[in-house]
């Protein structure tokens, strides 16, 4: 079997790769990089690929992919259609892959819309730091569908429930964190949705193949990691909640924005994650705050619900602004100079990074006078999703979508990588339509 180096995000920790050479991308160790071996169960075979040329998208290409077979569906399995990457460098496209049947704990997803995240792009190409992508690739955490059977231990879902599911699909259940429904912060790592290990033992089917996401007609996971909807919340931008949505919730969340205090909230990066913190934030009650680099989306960030707007290259801009905000959260998802960003905020204010940039970034303690914090924050366990689903519902806040079918996922991601979600809109796959 395939060893993965135990400092990825997306590591099988065993005894098996206990002091064993790093078989992956990163510079996570300088020993030499060892070649993936080939196994011979019914994962198929695992092949290191050589860095190649792109046939549709300007790849990074790490120096090593993971290729598998796909294996037929075993006795506790069944086949589904779904749309992914079959090997790296591929374009999108249709194939079947092996679902889980349902277990005891299990609830079963027909998937009715699933949205697109900039994140399925980079995973899909292999660029995204500390994740290891595993081909094929079926990208998609933004389920959302109607329940269509449950295991007998399923106690908060029934069929016909409207549903959703997000970026994980299994924890240990035992850590700290995932005893408090922390699961994102898992002290073994979550599961997640696709390209993930079966490492925790409540996700059924071939333990020996990896997760695979939304883009897909179903999919069956414990019922902790499938989300009750509201009967009229509408499930073609319900999908988005589930990545840009709990994103931004939690951040806020955990930083005092429900409490009742007024506050000065700063949100960095106009794009999809953005709009969706404005939108948020607003509705909390705050003053809100547009950062971006230029005056270009000064116009759209009012629009979505922010109160001010602060242009980085503007030197007028930032200092009329200085010390101003409580929390910002920052989404910019390219390394940057924060201390700019650092002198925005209030004594006691607070820094939350939320892009995933590989390159550590570069403050003195200075500009953490007086009493400035940074930290960084994923997604958000179950708890904080819950709370997120009701608020959103409750206050209407939504993204804004674009509804597309499967023949246009290659274009749409091709657009994502060039220009990112730059006018703020999330695609969502319509999965039905796709299959006339």
């Amino acid at each position: 079997m395939t060893k993965f180096c135990e400092k990825m995000m997306c590591s099988k920790k065993s005894k098996e790769t206990e002091g064993k050479e790093c078989c992956v991308k990163e510079k996570c160790c300088q020993k030499e990089k060892v070649e993936p071996e080939k196994g011979e169960s019914a994962k198929g075979t695992a092949e290191k690929t050589e860095t190649t040329p792109a046939t549709m998208f300007d790849f990074l290409n790490p120096e090593v992919q993971v290729n598998h077979e796909m294996p037929e569906p075993q006795d506790n399995e069944y086949s589904e259609v779904a749309w992914g990457i079959p090997k790296f460098g591929e374009p999108i496209k249709q194939l079947n892959i092996p679902r889980p049947k349902v277990g005891d704990d299990d609830v079963k997803l027909d998937i009715l819309y699933c949205g697109i995240c900039h994140s399925d792009v980079v995973s899909g190409t292999n660029e995204l730091p500390g994740f290891l992508s595993l081909y094929p690739c079926v990208a998609g955490h933004e389920l959302a569908g109607k329940v269509v059977e449950v295991g007998k231990n399923v106690t908060d879902l029934k069929v016909g429930d409207k549903a959703g599911i997000g970026c994980f699909i299994d924890s240990c259940f035992n850590c700290p964190m995932c005893l408090d429904e922390q699961e994102n912060y898992c002290f073994k790592m979550p599961t997640y949705t696709y390209c993930g290990q079966k490492t925790h033992g409540h996700v059924g089917g071939n333990q020996e193949i990896h997760t695979f996401g939304g883009y897909s007609g179903s999919n069956v996971c414990h019922q902790r990691f499938v989300f009750k909807l509201p009967d009229d919340m509408p499930l073609e931008k319900a999908g988005p909640l589930f990545c840009a949505g709990i994103t931004m919730f939690e951040p806020l969340y955990n930083h005092g924005a429900l409490e009742g205090k007024k506050m000065n909230i700063g949100v960095a990066g106009i794009g999809g994650l953005g709009t969706m913190g404005i939108k948020l934030a607003n509705k909390m009650g705050h003053t809100v705050t547009a950062i971006s680099s230029s005056e270009r989306k000064r116009e759209m960030a009012l629009g979505k619900g922010a109160h001010n707007y602060v242009a980085m290259s503007n030197k007028e801009s930032v200092s009329g602004n200085m010390a101003s905000l409580n929390l910002i959260i920052d989404t910019v998802p390219v390394h940057h100079d924060i201390k700019p960003y650092m002198s925005l905020l209030a004594p006691g204010g607070t820094l939350v990074l939320i892009g995933v940039v590989p390159k550590n970034y570069d403050f003195g303690l200075m500009e953490l006078i007086p009493m400035r914090k940074i930290t960084c924050s994923v997604v958000g366990g179950t708890k904080v999703t819950k709370e997120m689903v009701k608020f959103c519902y409750e206050h209407q806040v939504y993204p804004d979508i674009d509804i597309i079918t499967a023949d246009k996922l290659n274009d749409v991601w091709e657009e994502l990588q060039k220009v990112g979600n730059a006018n703020s809109t999330r695609y969502v796959l319509d999965i039905k339509a796709s299959l006339k």
